[in-house]
């Protein structure tokens, strides 16, 4: 059976004819899912179809965990899933709005150099219904100021795991979240970050709402991006900007490209000039991270300083670039650490 939480109102239609319901019944179950409401809190209902409803498979994801930076106030979550496992999710706060980075996997099997949510691998893809629900735990969570319609303005898809792999849960996902009927958050408010799978990309163009594209590029070659992604084997450097060439051009959304300054490995002037070359004439921008140290990866950061040299780098050349502020840092903000910790703390 279904999950209510991965619903559509299309589907919930369905589901309200077959339990002989009224059709205007499936809006209104629609909006409590959105709100992260379950069945028995349903007020506007008759109590018998919140009975039923009740014993149908529900599907989300509740707070587990919830740590709070006293540097900036960013958010630190993990979610527990119905089965167990664990998810996280960053709400950070910004001059434009508040945004939450959260996940479409448990774990992720990319594999990534740096990155620590790769680091048990893969466990399963999360259903549109909990990534939906990771919203909806934050805004019962954290009330919204007075005037505005939500706290969530601003998604993320950068959390654990790789959306592209989860394709038709994470484009439905987009679809209930930006639904007019339910949060009705604006695609153009929704980043989708990839680690480069070029098919999938070039599907986002056809099949989904035009989001913004963010690409993990960390290299400017295939030397150097094969050693730190070992996706970049199947998915040459050459094909990876081919593809994001094409979706700029073709939904007239500037892409993103991600990009983590790695002591040693790819933060030479030398290099931001091979990347500005292979990006030159897309409708891009170029986002440096100074790497968060993970501890397994023996992996160093350089400094903000050396950070902003290199944007200046790559703005000579012509490349729209900055340096992502650093949010979290006292909370094991980055990808993967928290679940990390508390899986080891249960283990241990």
């Amino acid at each position: 059976m279904q999950n209510l939480t991965d619903m559509g109102l299309n589907e919930l239609e369905l589901l309200m004819r077959d339990l002989g319901q009224p059709k205007f019944r499936a809006r209104q179950v629609f909006e409590w899912i959105q709100k992260g409401v379950r069945p028995g809190g349903m007020s506007n209902l008759p109590a018998a179809l919140r009975e039923r409803l009740s014993s149908m498979l529900w599907g989300g994801a509740e707070i587990h965990t919830k740590r709070i930076s006293k540097k900036d106030g960013t958010i630190k979550y993990l979610f527990k899933l119905e089965d167990g496992n664990l998810i996280e999710g960053v709400l950070m706060s910004n001059r434009y709005g508040n945004t939450l980075c959260l996940s479409t996997q448990v774990g992720c099997a990319m594999g990534c150099a740096f990155c620590a949510s790769t680091l048990e691998g893969c466990v399963r893809n999360l259903s549109c219904g909990e990534m939906l629900s990771q919203v909806s735990e934050v805004e019962k969570d954290v009330p919204h100021e007075e005037g505005a319609s939500r706290t969530v303005t601003n998604i993320v898809l950068m959390g654990s795991g790789e959306p592209l792999a989860n394709f038709e849960q994470t484009v439905k996902f987009i679809r209930l979240v930006s639904a007019p009927e339910g949060m009705n958050i604006s695609p153009r408010n929704i980043s989708l970050s990839t680690c480069g799978l070029v098919p999938e990309i070039l599907r986002l163009i056809t099949e989904a709402q035009h989001v913004t594209l963010s690409i993990s590029l960390h290299a400017p070659n295939n030397g150097i991006r094969s050693g730190l992604m070992p996706i970049n084997r199947r998915y040459p450097i050459e094909q990876v900007i081919g593809a994001a060439r094409e979706y700029a051009e073709k939904t007239g959304r500037r892409v993103i490209f991600e990009y983590a300054l790695i002591k040693g490995v790819n933060c030479e002037r030398a290099h931001a000039e091979e990347l500005s070359d292979i990006l030159h004439g897309i409708n891009c921008h170029v986002n440096l991270i100074p790497l968060n140290h993970v501890k397994e990866r023996g992996l160093e950061g350089i400094g903000r300083k050396e950070a902003h040299v290199f944007a200046a780098w790559l703005q000579e050349r012509g490349i729209s670039a900055s340096v992502r502020r650093e949010m979290g840092a006292d909370i094991e903000g980055a990808c993967g650490q928290l679940r990390r910790s508390i899986l080891q703390n249960d283990i241990g």
